[in-house]
């Protein structure tokens, strides 16, 4: 009975959820004056549980991203640099496979403004972002920001112990509180600090996908690390670098011996977080390096180049060497006693191993900037690594009798190298696919890119089998079991991808290849429109275009009522949006039931309204609504109309309505079960019928 009573308690909050105007996001502003005509604009977001608001720079192709319009600045006054954004969460996306750099309870954005006129009383900010939950809400704010009065910067006389007098100048704040976001209230308080605190979403608790991911980042590299000794610039060190310490230890003090052997593996994880030192400082000087990083095309163009070039060099073509005399010149320095001697110990093999540890090091790099990691997700990357590559030296220093168990070193150790450069080859064209989506250049879609993949894991898998010999390969008379059973998995991992030239998901590489709508074919190959959407009428209506799992579909309201009448079939208004994930998860995994797909093609009229679209309504279509708010794209017109007729702001949101444009049932959301969505449809054709 308690489990009932709290399954109809769930029931009835989640549809008086879609019954009322949602606004999950309330905003604070704030100005700070920074000198005679320059201020700050401050605005802080409180966020509601579990809803999400996207950030400026979330990508292209997921959820649709903040957008900051500074009205009327003309004249006015100027923009100092962009908005800065306080630290987002990312998450990856598997519905548009991409990834969501979104704020979760608070947010805050600043940016500096130059008064260019001494008269301006206030700033008008617009602000258009989405922020979902279950559903998705396009929102569209006005801010106001009062200025105080632009004058001389007040000077007071204040005493020095040398009885001296200095100037102090008593910055500005301006508060303002958005309750109605149209008429703040201002207040000016004197203030002894000009800076806000960006620190709330830093001290944040993580959430444990994030903490689960820092995991997997650190295991991953930590793996690498490990990987990259078995080859052979780095194998056949192990023992002459291990015996170094040993003597050390049979000579004198085997404790000092032992110090000086954690201490080896100590430097060389250290040097690797020395590299990730200076983007911290880019960082520092620019929030936004990373983001930069990830979606400039150029620089995924450059670590596309450099991966190719170290995985020919994996392949056997050439070497890859740090210069000698560098080399020479660590060496030396090495001889030095104590700890500085060790270092230099480390340094030396981190450059003598170069040749194979710098692609590794490289795929590290390039890795996490290109998905807009962060300086400490790179930190903690290097960290990994370097533990991974000083581990085996620092183990075999303190256990010395484990070395008996090491392979000999033979022609094993380039085979190592050469399935490094199969692997670095495949990702390498991960950063020229993501160049060429933020270009749009059409020129790696998601066919070609899986046909390079086939081509490049199926080479590999004859490798292994002894089909194919490399330069440098010994000769093989037959293959270990270690050799068969890594070939076997290669073979398998080919063979599944084939099927995602067709259209299959490859969800065991979601986020690697482009997504189902950057492909020659999105609907998968063999299905055409004009065979697989025909309806009962047999052709295409008048202004009616073909929808997910080629549903026919009206995205004009007047359009789609016309012709439901015309064909006598109630409506299913669909509020939708292009950016809206659980829309496209209905339309993957409700839609596509044959029960669901059927009544939807025959049985309704489908109005699909965007309410993202940001194409520009023609001028004679152009309007203000009842809040005075000018309407002058077709995605507002349909959000306006959805706030206005039903009093409802998220998505997805479906209607069944009759001719009367009265509705048939209750309107609904986001409706995962299969068999609750079939039941909402048909009750509300049934109540058509009568």
């Amino acid at each position: 009975m308690k489990k009932l009573i709290y399954i109809l308690l769930a029931f009835f909050a989640v549809h008086s959820l879609t019954a009322q105007i949602l606004d999950p996001v309330k905003w604070k502003t704030k100005v700070t004056q920074k000198s005679d005509t320059e201020f700050e604009l401050i605005m802080e977001a409180t966020i509601d549980d579990e809803w999400h608001m996207y950030s400026q720079y979330t990508p292209d192709g997921g959820a649709l991203p903040s957008e900051f319009n500074y009205k009327d600045a003309k004249g006015n006054f100027t923009l100092i640099g962009k908005t800065i954004e306080s630290p987002y969460k990312k998450v990856f996306n598997d519905v548009f496979g991409v990834d969501e750099y979104y704020f979760a309870k608070k947010a805050q954005f600043k940016q500096v403004v130059k008064i260019t006129n001494t008269n301006l009383k206030e700033i008008k900010v617009n602000i258009y972002y989405q922020v979902c939950k279950e559903q998705c809400i396009q929102q569209d704010k006005d801010l106001v920001f009062k200025l105080p009065p632009i004058k001389i910067t007040e000077k007071t006389a204040t005493v020095t112990p040398d009885n001296s007098t200095a100037e102090t100048v008593l910055p500005v704040t301006v508060e303002n509180v958005e309750d109605t976001l149209t008429s703040p209230d201002t207040k000016i308080t004197e203030n002894t600090s000009t800076t806000p605190t960006e620190t709330v979403a830093v001290v944040e608790k993580k959430e444990k996908a994030e903490e689960i991911s820092l995991w997997f980042l650190f295991l991953g590299t930590l793996l690498a690390g490990i990987l990259v000794t078995f080859t052979p610039c780095v194998f056949p060190m192990i023992p002459m670098t291990v015996s170094f310490f040993l003597k050390q230890s049979a000579s004198g003090d085997k404790k000092k011996g032992r110090i000086n052997a954690m201490m080896y593996g100590f430097f060389i994880v250290l040097i690797y977080v020395l590299i990730s030192l200076p983007f911290h400082i880019f960082q520092s000087l620019s929030p936004d390096i990373f983001y930069e990083i990830s979606t400039n095309p150029y620089l995924n163009i450059f670590f596309f180049i450099i991966f190719i070039i170290f995985a020919i060099s994996f392949l056997g073509a050439f070497e890859i060497t740090m210069p000698s005399s560098l080399a020479n010149k660590v060496d030396n320095a090495s001889n030095k006693g104590g700890f500085a001697g060790i270092f230099f110990m480390a340094l030396t093999l981190i450059i003598v191993s170069f040749s194979c540890t710098g692609p590794a090091l490289g795929a590290v790099i390039g890795g996490v900037l290109s998905t807009d990691g962060g300086a400490t997700l790179l930190t903690i990357a290097m960290f990994g690594f370097g533990v991974g590559l000083a581990f085996p030296f620092v183990i075999f220093a303190l256990f010395p009798s484990m070395m008996g168990n090491l392979p000999k070193s033979g022609g094993w150790l380039n085979t190592v190298k050469v399935v490094f450069g199969f692997i670095e080859l495949a990702l390498a064209f991960k950063f020229l696919s993501m160049a060429d989506l933020v270009m749009d250049w059409h020129l790696l879609e998601r066919e070609t890119f899986l046909a390079v993949w086939i081509a490049i894991f199926g080479a590999l898998t004859l490798y292994l089998f002894g089909k194919i010999t490399l330069p440098h390969d010994s000769p093989l008379s037959n293959i270990s079991v270690g050799r068969l059973l890594l070939g076997l998995l290669t073979l398998t991992f080919t063979v599944y991808l084939i099927p995602g030239l067709w259209g299959a998901p490859l969800n065991v590489i979601s986020g690697f290849p482009p997504p189902m709508s950057y492909s020659e074919s999105p609907d998968g190959v063999g299905f055409k429109n004009s065979s697989a959407a025909v309806t009962t009428s047999g052709s295409l209506p008048e202004h009616a275009q073909y929808g997910p799992h080629n549903i026919v579909s009206f995205h004009d309201y007047d359009q789609g009522l016309a012709y439901a009448k015309k064909v006598n079939k109630p409506v299913m208004i669909d509020f939708t949006g292009v950016t809206c994930v659980n829309c496209r998860r209905m339309e993957e995994k409700v839609w596509s039931k044959p029960e669901i797909l059927s009544i939807l093609k025959d049985e309704i009229v489908m109005i699909s309204l965007y309410v993202d679209d940001r194409t520009p309504l023609p001028k004679d279509k152009i309007y203000t609504n009842a809040n005075g708010k000018e309407i002058d794209t077709y995605g507002e017109k349909w959000s306006d109309f959805a706030i206005t007729k039903y009093k409802a702001n998220i998505q997805p949101y479906y209607i069944l309505m009759g001719h009367d444009e009265e509705n048939l049932n209750k309107p609904v959301g986001y409706t995962p079960e299969v068999a609750e969505y079939k039941v909402w449809l048909k009750e509300g054709i049934a109540n058509f019928k009568k």
